[in-house]
């Protein structure tokens, strides 16, 4: 059945990188981003607003209705000085927009190539790879309010925006990101010292270059991260926690080899999570179905049948051990569908 704007399919599966069985009822398919906010009405105040399904984890498999944006509209805006503004629609593939903008000779977003998700999901998660975050790109969002009905661009204060966090995130079911529009940067800003982007580019002898940097990230993702089209997986599972600097040097102190990075906040420290959960002994372990990747522990997998239960269950097994063993709590990056942490 079709609406101007969007297509109501009854009993479809939703996407998910996870490869879970979820479906809903009634799968609500917008083309045109502006007729996202009559979709949510129709779909009713439950629905579930889906992305590209690669930051989530059904833990219940059928849901009543779900709304899912495929607009792909990327729009240049206004060009002035050293920044060049461009518009996404929610829809748009991360990696073709990033990709995309270095085509335009718009720079910034080099760093978080091959990211999986959309453009709408960046703002909510925050997303970050190799010494950058989205949040230091964009300007403005739009943002339709699901309780009042009320559709605006909100400043990027108004976001909320911290270590893979935000003001949508922190209530997800209200706000819907409809566009998200991106201030880049006219000439190169290289972030290079992220550990192991300069080694991947001396091991390339490549010039450093807006380019050269994505092509290097995309080269570590790809030797580093599974594929979800070969094994479920939603990327980096659990988020590096931040802790007071004290408790980081005495963790330093205790174990030398502990990778502290700064956390962007006086008086903190940001731990690797794989490295806690590696020294935990996960890497590589399954149980069943549900497992930890071989290649990354950070990454948790599904080998072929694993419902989202059971990794839910790993994942807190581990978070369990991590806890016992350092006295650091770790959170998951993905939104939990059906469940709780």
């Amino acid at each position: 059945m079709a609406s101007p704007g969007f297509t109501i399919l009854p009993d479809s599966p939703l996407t998910n990188s996870f490869a879970l069985p979820a479906r809903a009822r009634r799968l609500y398919q917008v083309d045109d981003v502006d007729a996202l906010p009559q979709a949510l009405r129709q779909a009713g105040a439950d629905a579930l607003l889906l992305g590209g399904g690669s930051n989530l984890l059904f833990v219940t498999e059928h849901i009543d209705s779900a709304v899912q944006v495929l607009d792909g509209r990327i729009e240049m805006s206004e060009n002035d000085g050293e920044r060049i503004r461009i518009t996404a629609s929610a829809g748009v593939i991360w990696h073709t927009f990033v990709m995309h903008c270095l085509a335009a000779g718009a720079y910034g977003l080099e760093n978080l190539a091959l990211i999986p998700g959309t453009v709408g999901a960046a703002p909510i998660q925050n997303i970050g790879a190799y010494g950058v975050e989205v949040m230091d790109l964009i300007e403005q969002v739009q943002v339709h309010d699901r309780h009042s009905g009320q559709t605006r661009w909100w400043s990027h204060a108004e976001c909320g925006f911290s270590y893979r966090d935000s003001a949508f995130k922190a209530d997800p079911q209200r706000y819907a990101v409809m566009r998200v529009k991106f201030a880049l940067w006219r000439g190169p800003r290289l972030k290079l010292d992220y550990a192991g982007l300069e080694a991947e580019l001396a091991r390339a002898s490549a010039t450093p270059s807006p380019q050269s940097v994505a092509e290097a990230v995309i080269r570590i993702r790809q030797r580093k991260l599974p594929d979800p089209q070969r094994i479920g997986n939603a990327g980096s599972f659990f988020k590096n926690p931040i802790v007071p600097q004290h408790q980081a040097d005495a963790l330093r102190a205790q174990y030398p080899n502990l990778p502290v990075f700064p956390a962007g906040q006086s008086g903190f420290g940001k731990l690797s999570a794989a490295w806690l959960i590696e020294q935990c002994g996960w890497k590589g372990k399954r149980q069943g179905d549900a497992g930890v990747s071989a290649e990354h522990a950070l990454v948790l997998v599904n080998h072929g049948a694993a419902r989202g239960s059971e990794l839910l269950a790993l994942a807190r097994e581990i978070a369990a051990s991590v806890a016992t063993r350092f006295g650091v709590a770790i959170e998951p990056e993905p939104r939990l569908i059906g469940a709780h942490w």
